[in-house]
């Protein structure tokens, strides 16, 4: 039998009675004592309650009384997500010893759901500094290659999926924080549309900014942890009160009919992408060609002006949740973050103000853009992931990223595997699609991984 499985394919199985919740987690935890000393995925490893969780999975499966398909699949969360009765770090020396009194509303949920909780992940320290080696946990690494890194902020997720540590996981996504190390990982992430998932007990970084979602081994493993992720909740303020759709009901209806919009000026002009990426981009495109889809170019507004607004409002928001800590306990963070977020203090109102101004402007010009085109088509990533040692403090202002446009629009956005560059490591495409439409995203997504035969690849150390 694989010892790698997909949530759907496990799932089924699972279902069958032919795959045990108690042994699937029992792969996941070895391969996790293998592997974990070296790519560092996870702060806190809880086998003992996740073979407790697995034996109660079983158990509902043998009565037939399964809670639905995620009823038993071994999942972690990265550790901003309050965890009642374990700590919650944020990957911070300041939080090492908190530990919350209730779940985050999307924990519950999962939890309600079936799956079964590895533990705590690696992080970015408070989803925005790192990587970093002045904290009290190491920094999580890339299982394509351990000398480079995995991007972030939602680094353990990404890393611990990538090498079968657990089957999917949470992320959170301010800037980039989901598609990022799902790019660089090689796996799937959705940033969900803004209000799509509560971020009710998850540790803020920028309100206006923040999204909750999952990140998998493929588009369909993300749309099932995104079934049980979504829905209204009245105390997250920004949480939108709609309907929850059946996100795996057009997964197999394929691309026929699409109308993908390929954003050239961003990786061609705007920040130029390596070769890998690029190539990865225009194998797509002839893959959801010859799928059926109509294919057109769309010009956005340059990636420098979404960086320019997005990172104001980012870092001026990030300094208002931290600046009592800031002024108290200015020494207790590390040394990226400190330094990234005292920059907050720099802006004026009026600088905050023109961001949020000039945001709306590229909203209302993205959103014309987008007019006559189902999904956008670009990259999340320009290049192959870097080297995690010698990185620049201020390496993540270099240059504009491709996914900032989409946290300021608060438009869903997958990432997903396009091939792999130089030294074997992953590149990737981005689909993007309009407000609460992720059903068409993922359905795009699944189209084009079902089409390729990047899912079959796994990281060698990870065989």
């Amino acid at each position: 039998m694989s010892q790698h499985f997909t949530i759907a394919e496990a799932s089924a199985l699972i279902a069958a009675k032919k795959l045990s919740p108690v042994e699937l987690t029992q792969i996941c935890l070895d391969r996790t004592a293998k592997l974990d000393p070296t790519i560092h995925a996870f702060i806190l490893h809880t086998p003992e309650r996740a073979l407790t969780a697995a034996r109660a999975a079983e158990a509902r499966i043998m009565a037939n009384r399964a809670r639905g398909p995620l009823d038993g699949i071994p999942i972690a969360h990265k550790d901003i997500y309050c965890t009642a009765g374990l700590p919650t770090t944020a990957h911070s020396k300041l939080l090492q010893n908190f530990v919350p009194d209730a779940d985050a509303r999307t924990v519950t949920m999962l939890d309600e759901a079936g799956t079964v909780s590895l533990g705590k992940l690696s992080t970015h320290e408070f989803a925005m500094g790192g990587p970093s080696f002045d904290l009290p946990w190491p920094p999580a690494r890339n299982p394509w290659n351990p000398a480079h890194g995995p991007s972030g902020s939602s680094s353990g997720t990404g890393v611990g999926v990538a090498a079968g540590l657990f089957l999917g996981g949470t992320g959170s996504d301010t800037g980039g924080s989901i598609r990022g190390p799902a790019a660089f990982c090689g796996i799937a992430g959705i940033k969900p549309t803004y209000g799509l998932c509560s971020r009710m007990g998850i540790l803020p970084l920028s309100f206006t900014l923040d999204h909750a979602g999952p990140l998998a081994w493929t588009a369909e493993d993300c749309a099932m942890l995104l079934q049980a992720m979504a829905g209204h909740d009245p105390t997250d303020p920004a949480s939108a009160n709609r309907p929850v759709p059946d996100f795996r009901a057009d997964l197999h209806k394929g691309a026929k009919g699409l109308r993908i919009g390929v954003v050239r000026n961003f990786h061609e002009t705007d920040v130029p992408a390596s070769p890998a990426v690029r190539q990865g981009i225009e194998d797509a495109i002839a893959v959801f060609r010859a799928e059926g889809a109509e294919i057109r170019d769309v010009i956005l507004p340059p990636l420098e002006e979404y960086r320019a607004a997005g990172f104001i409002i980012l870092i001026v928001e990030a300094f208002a949740v931290h600046e009592k800590w800031l002024r108290t306990h200015y020494n207790d963070y590390g040394e990226l973050l400190r330094d990234r977020l005292a920059l907050g203090g720099l802006m004026s109102a009026p600088d905050y103000f023109q961001a949020v101004r000039r945001r709306r402007e590229l909203c209302l010009q993205t959103a014309a853009a987008m007019a006559d085109v189902d999904l956008l088509l670009t990259t999340a990533a320009p290049a192959e992931a870097p080297l995690i040692e010698g990185m620049p403090k201020w390496s993540s202002m270099e240059k504009p990223g491709f996914t900032m446009p989409f946290n300021l629009t608060g438009l869903p956005a997958i990432s997903v595997c396009s091939g792999y560059g130089a030294g074997g490591l992953p590149v990737s495409i981005q689909l993007v699609g309009h407000a609460f439409q992720e059903p068409t995203v993922l359905r795009a997504a699944h189209a084009y991984e079902t089409a390729t035969a990047w899912r079959a690849q796994r990281p060698a150390m990870a065989s």
